[in-house]
């Protein structure tokens, strides 16, 4: 029995979201096993390595948006999974405005940044 679940993201630029993983620190890994309960291993697009012995992955679906993969229970014995998903997800909110921003003709906007903690 896999302990593996699967998310729906709003995520659907791989860059965007590795530049955002290295951001917080996370070393990352392309087309890589994501670690899970017991030495099970489930093939990602990207994943995200954790301390320990559990990772976060995700894989591409046929829309261009992301599944997020991992076993939480197992990523729970290190990290608060809630606060680190989110901060993943507001990282790549923020690059994802960001780049948007850098786009041809946007270049001149004036854009003011609000992060609320």
């Amino acid at each position: 029995m896999s302990h593996f679940s699967t998310l729906r993201t709003k995520v659907t630029e791989a860059e965007v979201l590795k530049n955002s993983l290295r951001d917080l620190g996370l070393q990352i890994k392309t087309n890589a096993d994501v670690r899970g309960y017991n030495g099970q291993r489930l093939r990602a697009d990207i994943v995200a390595v954790l301390e320990g012995e559990y990772d976060l992955g995700w894989s591409r679906n046929a829309d261009g948006s992301f599944d997020l993969i991992a076993d939480l229970w197992g990523v729970a014995k290190k990290y608060n999974q809630t606060e680190l998903i989110n901060s993943i997800n507001q990282k790549y909110a923020i690059n994802k405005t960001l780049a948007e921003v850098k786009r041809p003709g946007l270049q001149n906007a004036n854009v003011k940044l609000v992060v609320q903690k």
